[in-house]
């Protein structure tokens, strides 16, 4: 079985997300894509806006409602415009800790291979955060345990020469593979900026985060 853990902050989930998961789980014949926001992470300044709670259950409902808005032809093709992606699943592995100390990938994808024996792991994450990988703990061992799907975004190109600061083995490269076929990006933070003025955001989020933004006056 091959597994994907996708983490991050999900503040909120949105068009990008999805679609990033379906071309992972394409390229990289992946049967399973956890969807797993982060309770306490450890790198970013700025805490989370909206609740771990509220976050987790907009991603339960992206993945339930399975609509990603305004999709294009060929993903009309491929999914049925609305179909639920069987491949998608939320994941609490990565919940806060009741000390509220930070939560650490190595941890977290430790506890998961404990989870799935014999599982293939990935972790499908951002260009931006993967060249951060040096300032995670036990970097070495992450590339241990897991596959890293590192998505070079529109705005931050991925190239060979941006890797070598991170002083990758070559085995190590070997497990590290660039996602390059999703040319569009979308800022959590413009996204927030524009739900605070009262925008509805349309085309950007799932439709049912967009209301469940609205019924608990989110980002307001």
């Amino acid at each position: 079985m091959r597994v994907a853990f996708f983490g991050g902050t999900f503040d909120p989930i949105h068009r990008v997300h999805l679609r990033l998961a379906r071309a992972a789980a394409d390229a990289y014949a992946l049967d399973r894509v956890l969807f797993a926001p982060v309770g306490n992470q450890p790198l970013k300044h700025e805490a989370a806006i909206a609740s771990y709670t509220d976050r987790l259950a907009m991603v339960r409902l992206a993945l339930e409602d399975g609509t990603e808005p305004r999709p294009t032809a060929e993903e009309l093709h491929a999914a049925a415009g609305n179909s639920r992606d069987p491949r998608f699943a939320v994941s609490d592995l990565d919940a806060p800790h009741p000390d509220g100390s930070a939560n650490y990938s190595v941890d977290t994808l430790a506890a998961l291979a404990h989870q799935l024996p014999g599982a293939s792991l990935f972790v499908l994450t951002g260009a931006d955060s993967f060249l951060d990988l040096r300032r995670w703990r036990s970097p070495d061992r992450l590339l241990e345990i897991a596959e890293w799907i590192v998505v070079s975004r529109p705005e931050f190109p991925l190239s060979e020469s941006h890797l070598s600061p991170l002083a990758l083995t070559a085995g190590q490269r070997s497990r590290v593979h660039l996602l390059t076929t999703v040319h569009e990006d979308v800022s959590a933070t413009e996204l927030r900026r524009r739900l605070q003025t009262g925008d509805a955001c349309p085309g950007l989020l799932p439709p049912a985060v967009a209301a469940y933004i609205q019924a608990h006056g989110l980002y307001r």
